[in-house]
């Protein structure tokens, strides 16, 4: 699991930002709820690459 794993990661938590503004500006309230889970998913894979990446050294 690597750069291209992290990558991914940082994608979706982006994905998931653009997606909670749509919401916001639509007045959609689930698709603004989706985008906010949308980015705790890719912080959490983001928190446990990092622990991976502490414990190589």
């Amino acid at each position: 699991m690597g750069a291209t794993d992290k990558a991914k990661n940082k994608a979706e938590e982006l994905a998931g930002k653009a997606k909670e503004k749509v919401g916001q500006a639509t007045g959609d309230r689930e698709t603004e709820a989706r985008g906010q889970k949308d980015q705790a998913k890719g912080n959490i894979k983001q928190a446990g690459e990092k622990i991976k990446d502490a414990f190589k050294d």
